[in-house]
């Protein structure tokens, strides 16, 4: 069964097919340009911070340096520090910059919560509310939908997690797409579902929309359907604590999962593991405000899958009917936008936390986060720029900025150690540092020694930091040179480095 929704009337002009000028039939064109957008900007940014430090022109001298004998140990440290209004102005330009992307978003916010027009704000939960005033659609239900391309060695795994949830799914259907192994089989033997994708060239998106398909029309209002990555177990209450939400917020149409890494792969994995955990925290302090409702685990009433599904083509980039945009190499990602474009309310709750599989080698987390980079400057070029994309903007821009100054820092290390013949202390960086340190410690703390020893480390982490930078950098030349995406996969079972199953 494939859902064929008309445009809603009255919305657009009319023409030959009822579509809007310009309605998203020019894909691309911004989203060739995105890269060279973000990089112009952040580079005069850049510029703009060092006319305005080398109006004084630089210090060049060493001899205010003073001589400490600590036992042995002959010290050479230089007590200058930038001048107070140097300080001051720096803290009131980054308290400015966080406060107004934070004024912004609440009153994008705001003003979802408060609309009441169903032609440019159809998931806004006053509109979401007025249609099911009322009406008792009975208790929560849980579908679940685990997309698997060739998932043998962890699908099991991930079927006994949800079967062990306090709140049992009513439904696990497995989406094998294209499986050449004993995905479908082992699926079975679980006692779940299974829909094969048929004739599906589309990845992931493609094999989800064939299943939704069919699984969508079945579902009441208030049934939800739960989308999660194959390599990925549910904590326990999950379910749970998700049901709990949705009972008590009639508004709510989306909640999703807070991923931690799993155990194991060595430093890389610990690497990621305390991006993950920084990540969680971000989120708690955001109150659970949704950046990104990850495809490890996300739940959606099915109004909101559906709205969506109607908008594509539309409102919303895509092709009519189908609920994820295939183009998108981040499908969770361009979901999030999607329902936040249409005015939807979110949350990521603290007690909704998963565990996923890590990249065991820097070649399948290069492949990973390069798609992932790839996948959100086209997601931002696809929509433009509109109040429910500022945020992504912003992230690019602050992601490209910390490219540049993450970069100049550990080159003026480096070219202090070659021009000096002795190294020189400053005490005020150096507790700035400090500071810094302390911070990055304390944001992992909930990891375990592991984590903070890492932390504590810097260096080792800074360059982790490089390593992210230089995928940025790779995304922005290849979406700027027009250069195909692809969609790489890691085998669970296969050697580090030897690329195939999947890397979501």
């Amino acid at each position: 069964m494939t859902m064929t929704p008309k445009a809603p009337e009255g919305r657009y002009e009319d023409g030959t097919d009822g579509r809007p000028q310009g309605a998203y039939e020019t894909r691309g064109r911004l989203d060739r340009i995105v890269g060279l957008v973000i990089a112009a900007i952040v580079i005069a940014a850049a510029g703009l911070l060092w006319l305005a430090v080398a109006v004084n022109g630089p210090d060049t001298t060493v001899a205010d340096s003073n001589d400490v004998v600590i036992g042995v140990w002959r010290v050479l440290y230089n007590a200058d520090a930038p001048a107070l209004p140097v300080i001051l102005t720096a803290i009131a330009l980054a308290l400015l910059a966080a406060a107004g992307l934070a004024i912004v978003e609440r009153r994008i916010s705001t003003t979802s919560r408060r609309s009441m027009d169903p032609t440019d704000r159809p998931l806004a939960p006053k509109v979401v509310m007025g249609a099911n005033r009322g009406v008792f659609a009975g208790e929560v239900t849980v579908t679940v939908l685990i997309p698997a391309h060739n998932e043998e060695a962890s699908l099991p795994q991930t079927i006994a997690s949800l079967k062990s949830q306090s709140h049992r799914p009513e439904r696990i259907i497995v989406v094998a797409d294209n499986c050449t192994d004993a995905t479908v089989r082992l699926a079975l033997q679980a006692g779940v579902e299974v829909i094969e994708s048929v004739g599906n060239t589309k990845k992931k998106a493609g094999a989800l929309n064939q299943a939704l398909a069919q699984v969508l029309p079945q579902q009441g209002e208030n049934d939800v359907v739960m989308v999660m990555d194959a390599d990925t177990q549910l904590d326990d209450g999950f379910l749970a604590a998700a049901v709990v939400r949705f009972t008590a917020d009639r508004a709510l149409v989306a909640v999703g999962g807070l991923f931690y890494g799993e155990e194991g792969h060595g430093l890389i994995g610990q690497f990621q593991r305390n991006e993950y955990i920084r990540y969680a925290r971000q989120m708690r302090r955001r109150r659970g405000r949704v950046f990104v409702l990850t495809g490890t685990a996300s739940l959606f009433r099915p109004v909101a899958l559906r709205t969506i599904a109607e908008s594509r083509g539309w409102s919303l980039p895509g092709t009519t009917g189908d609920v994820y945009d295939t183009a998108a190499l981040t499908e969770d990602n361009e979901l999030t936008i999607a329902i936040k474009s249409l005015g939807g309310l979110m949350i990521s709750p603290q007690d909704c936390t998963v565990v996923t599989e890590l990249m065991p080698s820097w070649r399948t987390l290069w492949n990973q986060r390069l798609r992932w980079q790839r996948g959100a400057l086209e997601n931002i070029g696809a929509y433009g720029v509109t109040p429910s994309t500022i945020r992504y903007w912003a992230q690019q821009l602050g992601i490209g900025y910390g490219v540049i100054a993450l970069s100049a820092y550990l080159g003026l290390i480096v070219t202090t150690l070659l021009a000096l013949e002795a190294w020189i202390w400053f005490p005020f960086w150096l507790g700035i540092g400090f500071l810094f340190t302390i911070e990055r410690v304390v944001a992992v703390w909930k990891g375990g020694w592991r984590a903070r020893l890492l932390a504590a480390l810097l260096f080792p982490e800074l360059f982790f930091d490089m390593f992210l930078n230089a995928v940025y950098v790779k995304g922005i030349i290849d979406i700027s040179f027009g250069r195909q995406a692809a969609w790489k996969h890691l085998a669970h079972a296969a050697p580090a480095g030897t690329l195939s199953a999947q890397e979501a």
